[in-house]
């Protein structure tokens, strides 16, 4: 009998199916299909480096194996299997050893600023994974609500959720999965997909169990022919009374710092506000005095009409938030885009940076990120200070943070 190894493993259920780990890798151990990313056991070396890139840590799961299970079965998966029952080898290994052996691993993986980014020193401790698809909570809509104008190309949608009497702690930052009733079209259920909170710890309404999520209902092109998004058109559809299948929270990183006097640069596109959207809102609600640290939005959409949260946004003073609204469609002007506009507050932007209360937080798509972090090189070079130097010593202190999807 072949003596018991260890297999790496990526959670479908937390998986959001960005590809950053499949990128990552160097030998190319990594693939995936149209359902699920999965690590090639023959190919797989251990060296570690998808580990930290993923945003929620649906890469960190290993099992002990006698025979690894195959790219095929790892296809088809909807959920991570159960840990076996093994009869261990009779050299005075045990299973609790080789877990401690694969915590090492990880912990090596996570260490420093190469590895995962820490929480703000003074975050509140979060709760992940209380529900699954297994076993999930369920959460009736209080509201579901459009918060791009009628005639623009974007149906955006701020949808509420109640959750009655169960216990759902969110905290700034985190996620939700949200199961899409139904199969696809080989008769399987659909994958779960996680979406950003988007009020604070305390609710939506202050001091009730629910919470908001800041939704775009997605349509992708195939041949000439729409399909619309399973999770986001069931969302996006909701009514008031409807109830939805939830999952996690999950998060434990990309969290608020609870400090007043911290500083916060926030960068985003679209949805990538929805956290945004939950950490203004906890500190609009425990403004004490004019010192609290200042908050510097750059939020970038196509037109004013397709960016989420225009109007109330619109209202906040700037004591609270400074806004920084670039827009890449308007007529007779030129594009722009949140790096744009980062480079003509350079003068701002890298005072927050030379602060060490300062925290910067990138949320919204992928093809963001190049150009803000182009941009804080270029911003840093002005100022004389070392970007690279920077960034890791802002992750390895838990005032850097990506969410790109």
């Amino acid at each position: 009998m072949s003596a018991p190894l260890r297999q790496h493993l990526i959670d479908p259920e937390i998986c959001i199916r960005c590809n950053t780990c499949e990128e990552t890798c160097p030998i190319n151990a990594v693939t995936h299909n149209e359902d699920n990313y999965v690590v090639d056991a023959a190919i797989c070396n251990a060296c570690l480096d998808c580990i930290s890139p993923c945003p929620t840590g649906a890469i960190d799961n290993w099992r002990t194996v006698r025979e690894p299970y195959s790219l095929e079965e790892q296809f088809e998966w909807d959920e991570l299997p159960e840990q076996e029952e093994l009869e261990l080898d009779a050299g005075g290994d045990t299973e609790e050893a080789r877990e401690e052996e694969v915590q090492d691993l990880l912990d090596q993986a996570h260490a420093g600023a190469g590895g995962q980014v820490r929480p703000p020193a003074s975050a509140a401790k979060p709760s992940i994974n209380l529900y699954s698809r297994s076993e999930p909570a369920l959460a009736t809509v209080a509201g579901n609500f459009r918060i791009t104008q009628q005639d623009s190309q974007s149906d955006i949608r701020h949808i509420v959720l109640d959750f009655g009497n169960q216990s759902f702690p969110v905290l700034e930052g985190q996620s939700i999965g949200v199961i899409p009733p139904g199969v696809d079209a080989r008769g399987r259920p659909h994958h779960v997909r996680l979406y950003s909170v988007a009020s604070p710890r305390d609710g939506e309404r202050p001091n009730h169990n629910n919470l908001s999520l800041t939704v775009k209902r997605e349509v992708t092109q195939v041949d000439g022919v729409e399909h619309p998004g399973v999770a986001s058109s069931y969302l996006c559809d909701l009514k008031k009374g409807d109830q939805v299948q939830v999952t996690g929270p999950f998060g434990n990183s990309f969290l608020m710092p609870n400090d007043p006097e911290a500083k916060i640069i926030m960068i985003c596109t679209g949805t990538g506000s929805a956290p945004f959207r939950a950490m203004t809102e906890r500190r609009r609600r425990r403004r004490r005095r004019e010192s609290e640290g200042e908050i510097l939005l750059f939020f970038g959409a196509r037109t004013p009409a397709e960016l989420p949260y225009f109007g109330p946004l619109m209202k906040l003073p700037d004591s609270l938030i400074v806004k920084e609204l670039c827009f890449s469609r308007l007529a007779d002007k030129p594009k722009e885009y949140v790096q744009d506009r980062m480079l003509k507050r350079t003068e701002a932007v890298a005072a927050l940076l030379k602060d060490t209360r300062t925290h910067v937080y990138i949320c919204g798509l992928k093809g963001m990120e190049s150009g803000v972090k182009e941009a804080l090189e270029s911003i840093c070079r002005g100022e004389g200070l070392d970007w690279q130097s920077l960034s890791a010593e802002m992750r390895d202190t838990g005032r850097f943070h990506v969410e790109t999807y």
